[in-house]
């Protein structure tokens, strides 16, 4: 399967685990053994499973992020402009599953990947667009989509 959907499928999103637990922003940092990550610096999350004992109640009721990309990482690892994901306007919206947790916009890339059987490895670039905008190249795969869209697999 491909690499990018399954980015967080081992991890919670900070900021819902730290509204579920009355906590503070960098309590994370004290927790030695919750692995976390960034995204973008600009999103936080932490491992599963992976909460101090004392938390692990908490983790029953935070949503499950698998397959799904804050848009702005999204769009940022697809080559697109995040407004593909932010308006029912665009020609592409309505063909991505999306979830809002913590006002954090998700878009479930996996998804969206496996419904078009789309393939990539873990050192692909993938640019998602309108036809006439992409670049082809010898060793890419390229993907047609609806509304004069595709995706173009680069490997590496």
């Amino acid at each position: 399967m491909s690499y990018m959907p399954n980015t967080l499928n081992s991890f919670w999103l900070w900021r819902e685990v730290s509204s579920r637990l009355g906590v503070s922003n960098p309590t994370y940092k004290y927790w030695k053994n919750t692995p976390n990550l960034k995204l973008n610096n600009k999103y936080l999350f932490v491992q599963k499973n992976s909460l101090p004992q004392k938390y692990k109640y908490v983790e029953n009721i935070l949503t499950d992020l698998s397959g799904h990309l804050p848009i702005k990482y999204a769009s940022d690892q697809l080559h697109v402009n995040e407004h593909i994901f932010s308006y029912d306007k665009m020609k592409l919206y309505k063909e991505f599953e999306y979830k809002f947790v913590e006002d954090v916009k998700f878009v479930n890339i996996k998804k969206f990947f496996s419904e078009n059987g789309i393939k990539t490895d873990k050192n692909s670039i993938i640019q998602l667009g309108k036809i006439k905008d992409l670049e082809f190249s010898i060793n890419c795969t390229f993907y047609n989509l609806k509304n004069d869209y595709g995706i173009v697999v680069y490997q590496s």
